[in-house]
């Protein structure tokens, strides 16, 4: 992995942590959870606070996520709310992140002049077993804690203040007056500036998780569908009224529910010709072809005449394997028709010409669907499912893991707004 940390594909645009008092409060917040301190004195962090040094130090990546449910966070500053998640058994951790920072922007900005804020993004569960287990869970509530207790102390002195204004003999208790006044001398005027989280519990909607190998779950207002492999634990059996199961090996099952569900762009002439998602996708083809036919070969300095060149040279090859043609044949199609025939479409090529509809709330999660039946796309699976892509490149070669290296960066990293919004539609 050190070629894509080196590039800034994995653990990339973290937030670096150098600062003495910062690394003390991070380690307040390990210690409150059993851990030991990080000896390190520069460390780097994500969204949730995961850091991989500390995780390096601790041989556990999973040290802010020890069931892989009830995620773990610790917060240093507001400016993680801009940060990636690069470590999560749950896509949808990320989203409950960002929505608990800004919904409480005013009161995390304030607490983390002082202290660290840190604790768990509790639900029903305490641990996966079976489907079941992750159907039950509707919502999540942010469990938040400080390192100096700052938040406990600010809703004591609340209280306080309340008897005071409410109770008229409270004045008289020159105890409890001094007390409100050493309370003060660690939160401040709690009247301008509030510290208890005013917003904690976040609904938890569709989302895809690393449990049982990798299942997705999708919520309509009538149904909910879980998508995995069939050897899940529960998979058909756990609220058959209620939940619809699909096999991620059913390709012809997956698609018909996407499109009965809306949730994607079927092969249409007004978005297919003007952002080059066939060109794109058929390149892709051709390299993979290439790699399997040639694994020595290095394409990092390979242009469009040599791959014409090597795609006449190979027709036999390219023909046996066929999903080249069936590329250029949808894009004659489209340009005479406007559209693709898609009843006409093998199942597991349908998903090479669709893409998440991009105003969709699931659009994301979709297309990382989507890039598990185009695991030749490493550029879509890199975008959409960092998981899978990671571990698609432990399988790689080192002259294929330096050649993906350069053409991510070369293409995605340079713009990556504009790469999504060409290629898939999605806007920032």
């Amino acid at each position: 992995m050190d070629l894509l940390r080196d590039n800034e594909l994995i653990y990339g645009r973290l937030l670096p942590v150098e600062e003495p008092h910062l690394i003390e409060r991070y380690n307040k917040a390990l210690q409150a959870f059993g851990l030991p301190a990080t000896t390190r004195e520069k460390i780097s962090i994500d969204r949730t606070g995961f850091s991989p040094e500390v995780a390096e130090d601790l041989g556990d990546i999973h040290y802010l996520d020890p069931n892989q449910i009830n995620r773990r966070f610790i917060i240093l500053t507001p400016l993680q709310v801009s940060l990636p998640v690069v470590h999560t058994a749950f896509s949808n951790t990320s989203q409950l992140l960002y929505e608990f920072l800004t919904a409480n922007a005013r009161v995390i900005n304030a607490l983390t002049i002082k202290d660290v804020i840190y604790g768990e993004i509790e639900d029903s569960v305490a641990k996966v077993e079976d489907i079941e287990d992750l159907l039950s869970i509707n919502q999540v509530e942010f469990k938040v804690l400080s390192a100096e207790d700052v938040t406990g102390k600010a809703a004591e002195l609340a209280t306080l203040i309340d008897r005071l204004k409410q109770e008229p003999e409270f004045w008289r208790d020159t105890a409890a007056l001094e007390h409100m006044v050493g309370l003060a001398k660690v939160t401040g005027d709690i009247r301008e500036n509030a510290l208890v989280p005013e917003q904690v519990i976040f609904r938890h909607n569709a989302y895809w998780t690393s449990h049982f190998g990798g299942l997705y779950v999708f919520v309509d207002p009538d149904m909910t569908t879980v998508i995995s492999d069939p050897s899940a634990p529960g998979f058909r059996r756990s609220r058959p009224w209620q939940v619809s199961y699909l096999s991620l090996h059913d390709a012809s099952r997956v698609y018909d529910f996407l499109v009965s569900t809306g949730r994607v762009e079927l092969p249409r002439a007004s978005w297919i010709e003007d952002s080059g998602y066939l060109e794109h996708r058929a390149e892709m083809v051709v390299r993979n072809l290439i790699r399997k036919a040639e694994p020595g070969r290095d394409l990092g300095k390979v242009d469009r005449v040599w791959l014409q060149t090597w795609i006449h040279g190979h027709a036999d090859l390219i023909a046996q394997e066929g999903t080249f043609p069936f590329l250029n044949a949808a894009k004659r199609e489209i340009a005479q028709l406007g559209q693709l025939r898609m009843e006409e479409v093998r199942p597991d090529r349908r998903f090479l010409v669709i893409r998440a509809r991009p105003d969709h709330p699931d659009a994301w999660l979709t297309n990382r669907l989507i890039s598990d039946f185009v695991p030749d796309d490493f550029m879509a699976r890199y975008v959409f499912n960092k998981q899978g892509f990671y571990r698609d490149y432990e399988g790689f070669d080192p002259v294929w893991r330096r050649h993906v290296v350069e053409t991510l960066k070369d293409t995605y990293l340079k713009n990556k707004a504009a790469f999504r919004a060409r290629l898939y539609g999605l806007r920032d």
